[in-house]
């Protein structure tokens, strides 16, 4: 598979994750993570996405200086995402880890619900701006 493709992948991919991410957020967020079931479905959905974004990430700049390369960008809102990528990954890892020592919501988490719809909402504005890329097109007629 060509790069592009690759790239087409994981991004309808991310557009389909970016809806249960969202959802089992907001459902924690009202719950403040009750619902056991809940939290580890946001867990699972959320790694998913997490490793998407890394996929995404590594197609779009490679796999290597990413700090460096995400300074250089002239995008103002791709550097804000890139902030917002890590501290939500970050702090969900936290989260997770207290999580599962306790099985309790943690301050961690509730930053960590912020800083995520935070991110969302970015990953959302990131995404409408090249809604041309998830154009379809005809392919060519090849003989």
């Amino acid at each position: 598979m060509k790069k592009m493709q690759k790239l087409k992948v994981c991004n309808w991919a991310l557009l389909i994750m970016i809806i249960p991410v969202l959802v089992s957020g907001i459902e924690l967020e009202a719950t403040s993570g009750s619902d056991p079931a809940s939290v580890r479905y946001h867990i699972v959905i959320a790694s998913i996405f997490l490793l998407l974004s890394v996929w995404h990430i590594s197609l779009n700049l490679s796999w290597s200086g990413w700090f460096k390369k995400f300074s250089r960008l002239k995008s103002p809102v791709t550097r804000i995402l890139w902030w917002l990528f890590l501290l939500t990954a970050l702090s969900g890892i936290a989260a997770e880890i207290h999580w599962l020592a306790t099985y309790s919501h943690s301050p961690v988490g509730a930053i960590h619900g912020k800083i995520g719809f935070a991110m969302l909402i970015v990953a959302i504005g990131h995404t409408l701006k090249r809604l041309r890329f998830f154009a379809f097109k005809r392919p060519l007629n090849r003989r």
